[in-house]
């Protein structure tokens, strides 16, 4: 008897199928759903889901581009083949690529700690404080500036966004809100300094005196900037740190659920501390980048639109350092493009920040059918 009712029990319910063929024959208003949360779902399905809503952002921003003028037989020739096949556009993706990457790399790296540094600007402004205040102040000897405005740099990103994960470990508070609003008190010290004493007594213009031949980023040749190599390395110890190492799986279980990896007995605080002052050094280092690599001098508004585009690049790399890069490759030259479609068809860079918007929109929306399915209500729940 026990056996029996157990067997029923373990048994799926048998469907009516004059029940079902009722269910399929309903009006499509009559139907009923479930909307249900995805356990699992293979990277393949994945890749096609982003590769979809990808393709949605760029037909929206192309039409968008095409309403505002461009025409549309010179999207492809402007976007591909002016870009990647012109040794000079190529050159400039790379040169703006570099300190893209370290802010990728730097909001990826938090973002998997769940930690969402919105500071990344205020951070690289820091980077760049710290490395401007050695060659102003000229901090040790000559050979050993560059080494010293970098370690300068990385210490300074990492001090600004100390006070910010304090504050949310020990105390709760959103970091959200921590990080956007030091973000300002960074822009503001900037001005003070570039506006006070340290504006170029020479010009008499709101940036700091140029950096010296040494204390510049030196370039490979051809025009290439050693930044690029500097972000490609950055790159390869942040995908080892992550899919390799220790502190890589410890963060896969933060990621996954803080709660069940502290029960589990994996060290969620100092986890989440290493990950954001690596995400904060990184940002310094992108600062850096910038100042000693392309405009050879603090300036009022380096920083500007970095700390969007490194949301974006963590959020379409899906937080994974190797597709990091590539991505803000690909940023890289969508703004060197923007520039070309400025020069030749007048559209306002304003446009190209538009375009990263509706991306980020599209990317977003994937998020939603990647975690849940649409489930129709079997015959039995619609008799």
């Amino acid at each position: 008897m026990v056996d029996a009712t157990l067997a029923a029990i373990a048994q799926p319910a048998q469907t009516d199928p004059e029940a079902a063929q009722r269910a399929r024959r309903q009006p499509l208003a009559r139907r009923r759903y479930a909307l249900e949360i995805r356990q699992h779902m293979g990277w393949r399905r994945q890749a096609l889901i982003l590769a979809a809503a990808l393709l949605a952002g760029l037909a929206i921003s192309a039409a968008i581009l095409v309403a505002a003028g461009v025409p549309a037989g010179e999207l492809a020739n402007e976007f591909v083949m002016q870009t990647f096949f012109d040794g000079q556009n190529f050159r400039a993706v790379l040169f703006q690529a570099a300190p893209m990457i370290l802010v990728g790399l730097a909001g990826a790296l938090a973002f998997r700690a769940r930690f969402w540094n919105l500071g990344l600007e205020g951070q690289m402004i820091w980077g760049a404080i710290g490395a401007t205040a050695v060659s102003m102040w000229q901090v040790g000897p000559e050979p050993l500036r560059l080494p010293l405005m970098f370690a300068a740099a990385i210490g300074c990103g990492l001090l600004w966004v100390l006070g910010p994960a304090w504050l949310k470990i020990r105390l709760g508070v959103n970091e959200i809100i921590s990080t956007l609003m030091l973000n300002y008190m960074a822009a503001n010290f900037l001005l003070h300094l570039v506006y006070g004493s340290w504006k170029d007594p020479k010009d008499n213009f709101p940036y700091s005196p140029q950096f010296r031949a040494f204390e510049r980023l030196p370039e490979l040749g051809a025009g290439v900037s050693s930044a690029i190599v500097l972000a490609a390395v950055v790159a390869l110890l942040a995908w080892w740190l992550v899919g390799l190492s220790r502190a890589g799986l410890y963060l896969r279980f933060v990621d996954a659920n803080p709660r069940v990896a502290h029960a589990n007995g994996v060290p969620v605080r100092r986890t989440i501390y290493g990950a954001v002052l690596l995400s904060g050094a990184m940002a310094g280092l992108a600062g850096l980048a910038v100042a000693s690599g392309q405009e050879g001098r603090l300036t009022q508004a380096f920083y500007q639109g970095y700390g969007f585009s490194g949301i974006l690049i963590a959020f379409l790399a899906r937080n994974n350092p190797l597709a990091a890069t590539v991505v803000a490759l690909l940023v890289a030259a969508l703004f060197v493009t923007g520039r070309s479609l400025q020069v030749f068809y007048q559209v306002p860079f304003s446009m190209v920040q538009l375009i990263q918007a509706i991306i980020v929109v599209c990317v977003a929306s994937s998020d939603f059918f990647i975690r849940h399915r649409l489930r129709r209500v079997g015959a039995e729940a619609v008799q």
